[in-house]
C-alpha cells in the first residue's frame, strides 16, 4: 500500500489542534510585564477561564482553515478534565484522506498525545487488517513541541488561560452568536509572550510552522455568553485560522485509545514523509 502524504493530508492534524498560548509557569512570569489592561476585561476573561476549566468537557464544532480554500470541519466532544482528549468526526474529502476510508466522514480520536483515525483495513503495509491508524503528536509538532502541548495544554481551557497573558486585550462590545447574546473580546499574544509554545507554532522547520508560515503572534477572539462561558473562540496563527463553536458543556468525558491489536502505527512513516516535503 502506498499512501499519499501531502501537506494538507498530514498537516490537518496539526491545524485542527487548538492553539495554546502563554499559560503555565513561563507565561505567568512574563505576565507581570503586561500592564495596559482594563480590570473589568481581565475579570470577565478570568471568570470565563475558570468556568471553562471547571466543566471539563464540551460539545464543539470546529473549522480549520490553512489557506487552501477548503476549510476542514470537525464536530464532537473535547475533554480536558483528565488530560486533553477528543472524539470527533471530520469530512474525509476535505482532509484529503480518501485513500484511507470510503466513508464520507472519518472518526478521529486524540488520546495521550497521539491521534487515531478510524480507517478501512488495508491489504498490506502497517495498516494491514487494522481498523485504526495512529500518529504520535511528535510527528506533527516535533519532540519539543509535543512536550509543550502535553497533558491538558492543548485544550480549550488552556487556550482560555492564555488570554490572561496577552499584551493587547480589548472589549469589542455586544454581539449575537448562534442566537446567543455575547460580549466579544480580542487578545493578541506576541512572540515574546508565547513562551515555550513558540516551539510548537513559531518554528518554520516544523510541520505546523510550515503551515502557519511561522507564527510571530496569535490573535484570539472569544465571545462570552451566559454563565460566563465561551460561545465561540477563534485563533489566528500565521496563515492558519481555527474557529470553535461551543454547543454545550458538561462533566469530563472519557475518551479511550483503541485496542493496540486493532491499531497500525504510522508515526515513523509520517516523520519520514514530512521530512522530505
Amino acid at each position: 500500500m502506498k499512501l499519499k502524504y501531502t501537506a494538507a493530508w498530514v498537516g490537518f492534524t496539526a491545524a485542527a489542534m487548538v492553539a495554546v498560548t502563554a499559560c503555565g509557569s513561563e507565561g505567568v512570569k512574563q505576565a507581570a510585564d503586561v500592564v495596559d489592561k482594563s480590570d473589568a476585561i481581565m475579570a470577565a476573561l478570568t471568570r470565563a477561564t475558570d468556568r471553562t476549566e471547571q466543566l471539563g468537557s464540551a460539545e464543539v464544532r470546529m473549522t480549520t482553515d490553512v489557506g487552501t480554500g477548503t476549510p476542514i470541519a470537525m464536530d464532537g466532544t473535547y475533554s480536558w478534565g483528565d488530560g486533553y482528549a477528543y472524539d470527533v468526526e471530520m469530512d474525509t474529502k476535505a482532509a484529503q484522506m480518501q485513500s484511507l476510508t470510503s466513508d464520507p466522514s472519518i472518526r478521529v480520536l486524540f488520546v495521550d498525545g497521539a491521534y487515531y483515525y478510524d480507517v478501512d483495513p488495508q491489504p498490506a503495509g502497517p495498516l494491514k487488517g487494522k481498523e485504526w491508524m495512529k500518529i504520535d503528536g511528535s510527528a506533527v509538532f516535533g519532540e519539543s513541541g509535543a512536550q509543550a502541548l502535553s497533558g491538558s495544554n492543548g485544550s480549550p481551557s488552556a487556550s482560555m488561560k492564555g488570554l490572561k497573558y496577552a499584551n493587547d486585550v480589548e472589549n469589542l462590545g455586544k454581539a449575537t452568536v448562534d442566537g446567543k447574546s455575547t460580549t466579544h473580546y480580542r487578545a493578541v499574544i506576541d512572540q515574546q509572550h508565547m513562551g515555550k509554545f513558540n516551539k510548537a507554532y513559531g518554528d518554520k522547520s516544523g510541520l505546523v510552522g510550515k503551515i502557519t508560515g511561522g507564527a510571530s503572534s496569535i490573535t484570539m477572539d472569544v465571545w462570552v455568553g451566559a454563565g460566563d462561558l465561551p460561545v465561540r473562540m477563534t485563533q489566528e496563527i500565521g496563515a492558519m485560522k481555527v474557529t470553535m463553536d461551543f454547543e454545550k458543556f458538561g462533566k469530563t468525558a472519557v475518551v479511550k485509545a483503541p485496542p493496540a491489536s486493532e491499531t497500525g502505527d504510522l508515526t515513523d512513516e509520517i516523520k519520514a514523509a514530512t521530512g522530505k516535503q
